[in-house]
């Protein structure tokens, strides 16, 4: 029994649980007030240009009846009606357009706030100064405080390092060139082959 809340405890706590319960009652909130631009906003909107265009009740009188109930006054009685609720399924569309709209928004601000992040992180690291960095400063007499000072330190250093991997790279470049001369590939031998017989 105490392993199993134990097991529970670390299920529980985990940060992808928290979030989901988190995503559940954003959720809830958030589908009240979608609930409430589509039903408050829109379908007034919605309701208004349909009476104006179609006369009649706008959304709630779209109904296409497939079989009629009639109740014992005369008027028809939708429980007892088989019919189709137009103005039902074009709430459930605007729903649908209204949630799939905030959420494109939400990860689009939340994706662009991530890429911000980074590029700031990127940018810190590029200027945070290493240990090797302060002695170095320290050594010849350079300020930390002096801003100019410690970028054309960091600018020296970083044309430095890309000199030496430049240089790096010739001298691989040229290594492998040695190493091919020394040990000669099948194709090398052929090229060399054509050479002499066209210099013949």
């Amino acid at each position: 029994m105490k392993k199993f809340f134990g097991e529970f405890k670390k299920f529980i706590t985990r940060g992808n649980v928290l979030d989901m319960a988190v995503g559940v009652i954003v959720g809830g909130a958030f589908t009240a007030i979608v609930n409430g631009v589509s039903n408050f906003i829109l379908k007034p909107i919605i309701n208004w240009v349909l009476a104006l265009i179609l006369g009649g009740e706008g959304l709630s009188g779209a109904i296409t009846f497939l079989s009629k109930g009639y109740a014992t006054d005369g008027t028809i009685d939708l429980a007892n009606s088989i019919y189709i609720d137009w103005g039902a399924f074009i709430s459930a569309v605007i729903n649908f357009f209204l949630i799939a709209l905030v959420l494109f928004t939400i990860v689009k601000i939340m994706n662009e706030i991530k890429e911000n992040n980074e590029e700031i992180k990127e940018k810190i690291k590029k200027k945070k100064l290493t240990k090797e960095d302060k002695k170095e400063l320290k050594a010849k007499g350079i300020k930390r405080s002096d801003k100019k000072a410690v970028e054309a330190y960091l600018a020296e250093k970083k044309a430095e390092a890309d000199a030496k991997l430049e240089q790096e790279k010739l001298e691989a470049e040229e290594k492998a060139k040695q190493e091919r001369l020394a040990n000669p590939t099948t194709e090398d031998l052929l090229k060399k082959l054509i050479e002499i017989m066209e210099n013949k």
